[in-house]
């Protein structure tokens, strides 16, 4: 809303009432205003007073004039009096009428001042009332600013947990991928370690068994059968103290902690493309029926 303007009366400008010139100069316009009721209207009674006074002065003029003057104008006193009663109100007329007049104007000053002053806290009223709403409306807006502050806080921590909730879930995924991929790589080198122990425990065994029977038996051979060829894991050729052959023996070794029948008919094969006469198994672990050693389909 446009703040209200008055008009200068020196330079006839237009100036704005803002709020901080509204009030120094209705209360200066307010003051001129009264002073200038209190002089009229002290000059209406000084005035008031003097025609009095001029009255009365007549009056005992007429009084006053000698007994011979009132003969001498009791012809003429009707006419005097009446020029002179109608002069005094023509003279109390234009004095009435002037001050009347100068009432009316200062009735009219009166009235614009109020106006004036009833515009004035129009417009005082009109701004506190555009202050106030002003400030109900920017409280508004902070209410509103921050609840917006609140919730987009409560989205991003939202956002910021699922992410570090899904991240976690992932990590804990690779991690447990990364075991399980660890564990099974374990296992595979356990299996690994295990067979090349077994391996390495059956060689040994074989090794042993080659250094006993040439031990035992020193005119006879004993060949390793080379990895890879058909047979069993050595060869002992018998030989008797004069020198003559006398057949051979093939030998098996298995140092496995559980016992495979499946071994005999293996090793019944092997005899025969190493046309061994006798076949022997030597393991560590025995068939159900067996305790020490014995003879079992040729083996």
């Amino acid at each position: 809303m446009a703040d209200p303007t008055i008009i200068c009366p020196e330079c006839k400008s237009e100036i704005r009432l803002t709020e901080s010139l509204a009030a120094p100069l209705i209360e200066s316009t307010r003051k001129q205003y009264e002073e200038q009721i209190a002089r009229k209207n002290e000059e209406i009674a000084r005035r008031e007073a003097d025609v009095s006074a001029r009255m009365k002065a007549v009056a005992k003029a007429q009084e006053s004039i000698d007994d011979q003057v009132a003969e001498k104008l009791k012809a003429e006193r009707a006419s005097i009096a009446a020029i002179e009663a109608k002069r005094a109100r023509e003279a109390l007329g234009d004095e009435l009428t002037k001050a009347k007049q100068e009432q009316e104007a200062t009735a009219a000053l009166l009235k614009e001042r109020d106006q004036k002053l009833a515009e004035a806290h129009r417009s005082e009223l009109e701004l506190r009332r555009e202050r106030q709403r002003l400030q109900e409306e920017k409280e508004q807006f902070e209410v509103e600013k921050q609840r917006a502050i609140d919730a987009e806080r409560t989205k991003i921590r939202e956002a910021v947990l699922k992410d570090a909730e899904e991240q976690g879930r992932l990590k804990i995924a690779e991690k447990d991928k990364t075991i399980t991929d660890l564990q099974t790589k374990l296992q595979d080198a356990l299996r690994k370690v295990e067979q090349g122990s077994q391996q390495l425990q059956g060689e040994v065994q074989e090794l042993e068994l080659e250094a006993t029977l040439r031990e035992k038996f020193p005119f006879d051979s004993v060949e390793p059968v080379a990895k890879g060829e058909h047979g069993g894991d050595a060869l002992q050729r018998v030989v008797s103290p004069g020198g003559t052959p006398c057949g051979s023996i093939l030998w098996e070794s298995k140092r496995t902690k559980n016992w495979t029948d499946g071994w005999l008919g293996k090793l019944r094969e092997d005899q025969r493309a190493a046309k061994a006469e006798i076949a022997i198994i030597v393991s560590q672990a025995l068939p159900k029926e067996l305790e020490t050693f014995g003879h079992i389909d040729g083996v």
